[in-house]
């Protein structure tokens, strides 16, 4: 197992340092806390257009290095075009881990990974748009937590052996709007049980909910992943559940046989599977997906068309945004900033305008008061 170790270790600075673009270690400033991250940007990037930013989650005890090189998203970026960081954590008990709901209070780590987004946005171009996660076991479950937690900011999240926590389970906060999820997850997965246990639920079960959610068809499309390593003890379906709210789909690639792993990543732990790449197909997930698509969505059982439907446009916006709303009718709202400080608030005129010129640059919850005196929660995007 160390020559194991140590040999992955030689090919993890190899691949970081075979890689066309830039790479770099640093840290920002957070509630007080100096944290760090790894950036890596293609060299196909330029600051004359936006890109997408994926953060690459690290698991239980591993640290941002290991992950950059086990999930391999770098030659992807290259060809893609779009920026990869990698975060670090924060260590308690002497391991390094995501605090997914795990502990209460601090550390605050969804408000870090915003902060870095903010961070990352002010060197470079990013497509605020475009902003994913995807992680492996515990970078896996706080993908998850962000989706319940940072909706307004992230547009799509993938989980490799990962699932939902137990105690947070029922998504609290629920996100807004629709919300794109895929799951790879081996069926013999020790660490993270795909029939899940006290702690993590289990797959299909965090499957069939974020595909209720979504409103998705309940017949899958179900394609064989082929067999082409017939040496790596395992086999691959691919169920795709599709025609969700605002075209948002959940996928689940199940390994059978599989194990706490990354699928198509050097084989450190026996059983992984090689049949496919799970860092390429994250990406052909993630690339379906704009923040912008889902703004009006609600309803954590799935939109009913004969329950209000609330519409901004345009997302992002400029000076005015336009409130359509169907079946009701919105008579004042307030805007939120990601930290929940009231910024603003105004009753809607005879053209269903609001006007945000005031605002700075960033992302926004804009909380709608309908007649009934039912609120609708939105977010968007100020240029």
């Amino acid at each position: 197992m160390k020559k194991t170790f140590v040999l992955f270790l030689m090919l993890l600075i190899l691949k970081i340092n075979s890689q066309t673009g830039f790479s770099k270690y640093d840290s920002i400033l957070s509630n007080g806390i100096y944290r760090k991250y790894r950036l890596y940007v293609p060299l196909t990037y330029t600051s004359t257009n936006s890109v997408p930013l994926v953060f690459n989650l690290h698991g239980y005890t591993s640290n941002s290095m290991q992950q950059q090189a086990y999930a391999n998203f770098m030659p992807i970026a290259d060809t893609a075009n779009f920026i990869i960081v990698a975060p670090d954590g924060t260590i308690a008990g002497g391991n390094q881990f995501w605090n997914a709901g795990i502990l209460p209070g601090a550390p605050y780590d969804v408000q870090f990974l915003s902060n870095l987004i903010d961070s990352i946005k002010g060197s470079y171009n990013i497509n605020l748009d475009r902003v994913y996660s995807c992680g492996l076991s515990n970078g896996g479950i706080m993908s998850y937590y962000l989706a319940c937690n940072l909706s307004q900011r992230i547009a799509a999240i993938a989980s490799v052996a990962g699932a939902m926590f137990t105690p947070w389970q029922n998504c609290t906060p629920i996100p807004a709007r629709a919300f794109p999820v895929m799951e790879i997850h081996g069926t013999l997965d020790g660490t993270v049980p795909y029939a899940g246990t006290g702690t993590f639920v289990p797959v299909d079960t965090t499957v069939k909910k974020w595909l209720m959610y979504n409103n998705c068809s309940l017949s899958p499309l179900t394609y064989t992943v082929p067999d082409i390593n017939l040496t790596d003890n395992s086999n691959a379906i691919n169920y795709k559940y599709l025609n969700g709210n605002n075209g948002a789909s959940v996928e689940l690639y199940k390994v059978f046989g599989g194990s706490h792993s990354w699928p198509g990543a050097y084989p450190i732990v026996t059983n992984t599977n090689e049949d496919f790449n799970a860092s390429v197909e994250i990406w052909r997930f993630f690339r379906q997906y704009k923040l912008s698509q889902f703004t009006g969505t609600s309803g954590f059982l799935g939109f009913n068309k004969s329950k209000p439907l609330i519409k901004i446009y345009p997302n992002p916006a400029n000076d005015l945004l336009y409130i359509s709303a169907l079946n009701t009718t919105v008579s004042s709202v307030k805007i939120i900033d990601l930290m929940g400080k009231e910024i603003d608030a105004q009753n809607l005129n005879t053209q269903n305008t609001i006007n945000i010129s005031n605002l700075v640059s960033g992302y926004y919850i804009i909380k709608c008061f309908l007649e009934n005196r039912a609120e609708v929660i939105i977010s968007f995007i100020k240029n």
